[in-house]
C-alpha cells in the first residue's frame, strides 16, 4: 500500500496478547490486525516484541526446531503481504547473517536460509511479499526477569528503515533505555523512533518506560511510537499501554491499558519534522486499579493459556481467600471458581459465617469439608512415634496439610487448578506450610503485601473494575466488612492471631520492602525509625524461608521486585550480613 501522500503516513499499532510457542496463532493476530489496519487505511502495521514467538520465549527460541518452525512461518505469512495490503513491522526470533540482516529495503533481501548464522531478537520488516529489513537489538537485559544475553547475539548499532519516504529509526525494548542506539539512528537521520516492546508492568514501571522515552526524545529530537505486549505469560503480566510522544514532548498517544487492541495514529510532515495528528487517547488507572488489573489478566491468562477448566480454592473465611476469589470471579466468571472451607476444631463460627457469605456474595460454588477425621487419623497414626513429645507447630502444620491434601485430591479428580491464597508478607517471612497452604498452580496475591491486599479489599467493595477488563463479577461488595476489619488468623491453635508470631503488618512490610525491593541494610531499616530486634528477626526470617519459596506456585509479580525471578538468593546461605 503506498502512503496517502509524501507528507502523511498511517501506523497502525497491534498492542497483542501472544502464547509463547504458538507462532500460527501468534501470527493469525498479527493477520486479523492488519486487516483491521487496512480497513483504516494504515501504511504500516507495528507489532511488539517477539510477538511471533510469544514473550519471553526463554529457552525455547535454543530448540533449532522451534527456530525453523518460525522460518517456515513468516515466510509464509510474507506471500500473504503480496495482496496489497499495509506492510507489517513485527518482532520474532531470527536466525541470520548481520551482512543481509542490515540490508536497506531497497536493496535485495529475501528470506533468509537457515544455514546463516546468528540468533538474534529482530524486528523484520514484510512487505509486498517478502522480508524488506531486519534490524536487531542491541541492548540485550540481564538483570531481574530478563536474562537475554544467554539466548540471543547482541545486534550491530541500526541505520535508519526507508519505506515509501519515511525514515524509521527501530528499537527493540531495551534499545530505547540507553542513549546510544538512539543516537546512531538521529545522527543517520531518522525521522521517527519506533519502539518494539515486551515490557512486563509492575508498581512504577509506566513512569520508569516514560522517564526513558522522553530522555531519548529529548536527546534526538525526534517523536517517538511506543508499542507494548499485553497479557499475562506464567509470572509475569504485560499492561499494553502503548504510546507515542509528539516532537513538543506532548502525549500524542495513549492506547487502553491491558486490553487487546488495535489504534490507528496519523502522521504527517511538517517544515519541523514529523508530528502526530491524531491517535487515541486514553485514561491510565490508578496503582490499585492496576494491581487488580494485573492480579485479573495474569490469572486469567495462565488458566486460559494453560487449559484448565476453572479453579478450586480453600474458602477460609479469611482476607487472603477473599480477596483471591474475588479476582478469579472477576477474571473467570462466577460459574468457573469452586470454594471449599476445611474447618477444624479451632476454626470458628464467625469464619463459617463469613466464608458463606463470600461465596453467597460472589454467587460460587461452596462446600464444606470438616478436616477434624484427617487430624485424628494422623494423630493415632503418629502416636507411637510422638508419644512423651508435647503439641507444637508439627501439629498445627498437619491440619494445614491436610487442607492441602484435600485440595488438591479435588483438583486431581475435577481438573480446575488449586489456587493458592499466601501473600508476599507470609511469604517472605516462611508464614506458610509447605505442602500445606502453598499447595496448588497459581497465586495471585504472591507479591501483594498484606497492608496491599487490606487497601484492594476496599477498593474493590467499593468499585468494579474496569468494563473494558470483562471482569465478570458482581457489581456489589463482595465481602463483608468484617473480613476486612477482624484481625488476621490462621486458626491452627486457640486464639491464634497472626501478631503472635509477626510484627504487626504495617511494619512487618515497611521492614519487607526496605530489605527486598530496597536491599537496605539492617543498620539503614534501624535508623528509619524500627526496633532493631524486630529487624533482626525479620531478616533472618526472610533468608529462612528461601527453601520454602523455591517450592511455591508460581504467583502474578506485582512490585518491582518478587521473591522468584528478581530475587535469587541461595538456600545455603551463611552471610550473616543482618546479625
Amino acid at each position: 500500500m503506498c502512503p496517502h501522500s509524501a507528507h502523511r503516513f498511517v501506523i497502525a499499532c497491534a498492542q497483542l496478547n501472544p502464547i509463547v510457542g504458538d507462532i500460527t496463532g501468534n501470527l493469525d493476530k498479527i493477520r486479523a490486525a492488519r486487516r483491521v489496519a487496512a480497513t483504516q487505511g494504515a501504511d504500516l502495521l507495528v507489532t511488539s516484541e517477539l510477538v511471533v514467538t510469544g514473550y519471553p520465549p526463554e529457552d525455547l527460541v535454543l530448540k533449532p526446531a522451534f527456530q525453523q518452525a518460525v522460518l517456515d512461518a513468516i515466510s509464509q505469512f510474507a506471500e500473504e503481504t503480496k495482496d496489497g495490503g499495509p506492510a507489517v513491522l513485527l518482532g520474532t526470533v531470527w536466525r541470520a547473517a548481520l551482512s543481509a540482516g542490515q540490508k536497506g529495503p531497497e536493496e535485495e533481501s529475501p528470506v533468509l536460509p537457515a544455514d546463516l548464522h546468528g540468533l538474534y531478537n529482530a524486528a523484520l520488516l514484510i512487505d509486498q511479499g517478502r522480508v524488506v529489513a531486519e534490524r536487531f537489538k542491541v541492548d540485550l537485559p540481564n538483570y531481574g526477569v530478563f536474562d537475554e544475553k544467554r539466548l540471543f547475539t547482541a545486534g550491530p548499532l541500526p541505520s535508519p528503515l526507508s519505506f515509501h519516504g519515511l525514515r524509521l529509526g527501530v528499537l527493540i525494548c531495551e534499545d530505547l533505555w540507553t542513549p546510544d542506539v538512539v543516537e546512531c539512528l538521529q545522527e543517520n537521520g531518522a525521522d521517527i523512533l519506533v519502539s518494539l516492546n515486551g515490557s512486563p508492568w509492575d508498581l512504577g514501571k509506566r513512569e520508569t518506560r516514560m522517564h526513558h522515552a522522553v530522555a531519548r526524545h529529548v536527546e534526538s529530537g525526534l517523536p517517538l511510537l511506543y508499542v507494548n505486549q499485553v497479557g499475562g505469560q506464567d509470572e509475569l503480566v504485560f499492561d499494553g499501554a502503548s504510546f507515542a510522544l509528539n516532537l513538543d514532548r506532548s502525549l500524542a498517544m495513549q492506547m487502553e491499558s491491558w486490553i487487546e487492541t488495535t489504534a490507528i495514529s496519523t502522521w504527517e510532515r511538517s517544515p519541523q519534522g514529523w508530528h502526530c495528528l491524531s491517535a487515541p487517547l486514553q485514561k491510565t488507572e490508578n496503582d490499585l486499579e492496576a494491581i487488580y488489573a494485573a492480579m485479573m489478566i495474569g490469572l486469567r491468562d495462565y488458566v486460559y493459556k494453560n487449559h484448565f477448566p476453572g479453579v478450586i480454592l480453600g474458602l477460609s473465611g479469611g482476607i487472603d481467600s477473599a480477596l483471591s476469589a474475588a479476582v478469579a470471579v472477576d477474571a473467570l466468571g462466577a460459574d468457573k471458581v469452586h470454594a471449599v472451607m476445611m474447618p477444624s476444631p479451632y476454626t470458628s463460627q464467625e469464619s463459617l459465617e463469613d466464608a458463606k457469605a463470600i461465596a453467597e456474595m460472589l454467587g460460587i460454588r461452596y462446600d464444606i469439608i470438616d478436616i477434624g477425621p484427617a487430624m485424628a487419623a494422623f494423630e493415632t497414626m503418629l502416636a507411637p512415634l510422638f508419644e512423651g513429645r508435647a503439641a507444637d507447630v508439627t501439629e498445627e502444620n498437619i491440619q494445614s496439610r491436610a487442607r492441602g491434601l484435600t485440595l488438591m485430591a479435588l483438583s486431581n479428580k475435577f481438573g480446575s487448578m488449586l489456587l493458592t491464597t499466601g501473600n508476599k508478607s507470609e511469604m517472605s517471612v516462611g508464614y506458610a506450610t509447605l505442602y500445606g497452604d502453598m499447595c496448588g498452580g497459581y497465586s495471585v496475591l504472591k507479591d501483594v503485601y498484606k497492608t496491599t491486599v487490606f487497601a484492594l479489599c476496599q477498593w474493590r467493595n467499593q468499585k468494579m473494575p474496569a468494563q473494558t477488563l470483562g471482569a465478570l463479577g458482581p457489581q456489589s461488595t463482595v465481602m463483608p466488612e468484617r473480613v476486612i476489619a477482624k484481625p488476621p488468623s490462621a486458626e491452627l491453635r486457640p486464639d491464634q492471631k497472626d501478631e503472635d508470631s509477626l510484627p504487626a503488618y504495617d511494619r512487618l512490610d515497611d521492614i519487607l520492602e526496605r530489605l527486598i525491593e530496597k536491599e537496605q541494610s539492617a543498620e539503614d531499616i534501624i535508623a528509619a525509625g524500627h526496633h532493631r530486634e524486630e529487624v533482626l528477626r525479620v531478616w533472618r526470617l526472610l533468608e529462612l524461608a528461601e527453601y520454602k519459596r523455591r517450592q511455591s506456585p508460581p504467583g502474578v509479580k506485582i512490585t518491582r521486585r518478587n521473591l522468584s525471578r528478581d530475587r535469587r538468593y541461595p538456600i545455603t546461605n551463611a552471610f550473616k550480613g543482618g546479625a
